[in-house]
């Protein structure tokens, strides 16, 4: 069964805070934590994205678009995602709590934490649908990175992922320095790719519905990696 229609399960229960979805979330999965991540991924991206648009004041067409960029939703299940859309809007408690409650039900570990990621970069594609990243979405989102234990290296690279167009720094995108030899580079850039590749992402719960997440990493990834190349790539 499709990981939305599991979310469909928990919303048919009539939930009057988001709370009640995460509780049904441990009740319902806590015995499969494979399906467990998968539906709490979802709901992170559904809720958490809702919580940004709440903070930045306003529901953009783009931020509507990008969303959906991302997010491969059945028409049948497009109730159910903007319910708890607007639940999660609605809902009067903070994300930081609800971002706590969500990494709990990721899971821990390395391997969890990239799943973490995977979470970030989607919001980060909906913050910058407009073609900006602004202060307040910068903050909403380093706040999550904090909780999601995510150190300011790591989310400064994700930052340098995401630049809006013209303002990338392929080497912050790789996580290396210039001073770094070509050789040094590559081998950073295949280790990238062999971590963040689309079938890892899924194997450690990425939802099938969201493998645009994925993709769109790797063509950041290799973005870089060419710009550096064509610049470094000895004769």
């Amino acid at each position: 069964m499709p990981v939305l229609e599991r979310l469909g399960e928990l919303l048919a229960r009539a939930p009057a805070a988001l709370s009640q979805v995460l509780d049904g979330v441990r009740r319902l999965f806590g015995g499969d934590p494979e399906l467990r991540r998968q539906v709490a991924f979802s709901i992170a991206m559904i809720a958490l994205s809702a919580k940004m648009a709440k903070a930045d004041g306003v529901v953009t067409p783009d931020e509507i678009h990008a969303f959906r960029e991302i997010f491969s939703i059945p028409p049948r299940e497009e109730r159910n995602v903007a319910r708890l859309y607007n639940l999660a809007r609605q809902d009067i408690a903070g994300f930081e709590s609800y971002a706590a409650s969500l990494a709990e039900l990721c899971g821990s570990g390395e391997q969890n934490r990239q799943l973490l990621e995977d979470i970030l970069d989607g919001l980060f594609h909906i913050a910058k649908a407009d073609g900006y990243l602004h202060e307040s979405e910068i903050g909403y989102l380093g706040r999550i990175a904090e909780i999601f234990q995510i150190d300011a290296a790591h989310f400064e690279r994700i930052v340098a992922r995401h630049a809006v167009v013209g303002d990338e720094d392929p080497y912050a995108v790789l996580g290396v320095s210039r001073e770094m030899p070509y050789a040094e580079i590559r081998k950073r850039y295949r280790s990238l790719v062999a971590e963040n590749h689309p079938d890892r992402a899924i194997a450690r719960g990425l939802p099938n519905e969201f493998i645009a997440i994925a993709n769109r990493r790797m063509a950041a990834i290799n973005d870089a990696f060419s710009s550096i190349e064509r610049a470094l790539k000895p004769a």
